[in-house]
């Protein structure tokens, strides 16, 4: 996800949208949105303090970006603090103030750097195998056999993620450049909707809506989407009684933290 994509109305009722995330995750997987995260990482989140520095570059500040982080660090039960002043002078703030783990974000990535191990993640990464991780863990598939629906740097990270714990991924992008280089490295198929397939499990990794079509899908599916806005069309989620597990950021946050841990 790309910073810039957010606006202030997508972080209105964080803690809601959190909570509702949580209870569908828990629904669908068996398990919480910590229990994963820790399973997935073998991590703990501990003490660290997590100084969050607002970045002017590009569009600028985010209005509630920073302050939604803040919400998220300390709902994860870590210390936070948002440094007095953005950019390089907010950098040089949080570290002299003794943060452990350093976030920020400009218009084309968001990360997360652990001072103390050296660990380093982008939002991309973490979002991608997060999501593409809730997805695989849908306790009512039938398969093996998951759809992955956009390649960029989410899409491609989720993929890996999900090769590597050997589901067979079958994926989508108009972009051809990204579907080949997804097939080459990774060994992917490539989904045709004419081959009529459809899955109980999709990581939808998108900036577009209405990407997730009838053909694609069983009825009670689980759809797990970071993207905004929404690629499941309302009416098809509703006729196919989708669970649907799509959340801003409070997700990709809790994997980019476990992850550096």
């Amino acid at each position: 996800m790309i910073m810039a994509l957010l606006t202030p109305e997508d972080l209105e009722n964080l803690e809601k949208q959190l909570e509702m995330s949580n209870e569908t995750v828990k629904r669908v997987t068996g398990s919480d949105l910590k229990e994963i995260c820790e399973s997935l990482y073998g991590t703990e989140l501990g003490s660290q303090t997590v100084g969050i520095i607002p970045i002017t570059a590009g569009n600028g500040v985010i209005s509630n970006f920073t302050s939604s982080l803040l919400y998220i660090v300390e709902y994860l039960g870590l210390k936070g603090f948002i440094s007095e002043h953005p950019d390089v002078t907010g950098y040089y703030e949080a570290v002299s103030a003794g943060a452990d783990i350093i976030m920020m974000a400009d218009d084309h990535i968001f990360t997360a750097h652990n001072l103390r191990n050296e660990k380093i993640i982008s939002n991309h990464v973490a979002t991608g195998v997060i999501y593409a991780e809730i997805a695989s863990k849908f306790k009512e598939a039938n398969s093996k056999d998951i759809l992955v629906i956009g390649l960029g740097r989410v899409g491609f990270a989720g993929a890996c993620h999900l090769v590597n714990n050997g589901f067979n991924v079958y994926a989508c992008d108009p972009n051809k450049e990204f579907l080949e280089k997804a097939v080459n490295e990774l060994g992917i198929k490539t989904y045709c909707g004419d081959d009529r397939k459809k899955f109980s499990m999709v990581f939808e990794a998108t900036p577009n809506a209405d990407t997730i079509t009838e053909g694609m899908i069983e009825e009670r599916c689980l759809v797990s989407t970071p993207g905004i806005p929404c690629g499941l069309p309302p009416e098809i989620g509703k006729k196919y009684r989708v669970d649907l597990v799509m959340e801003p950021l409070v997700i990709g946050v809790a994997s980019m933290l476990h992850s550096i841990i």
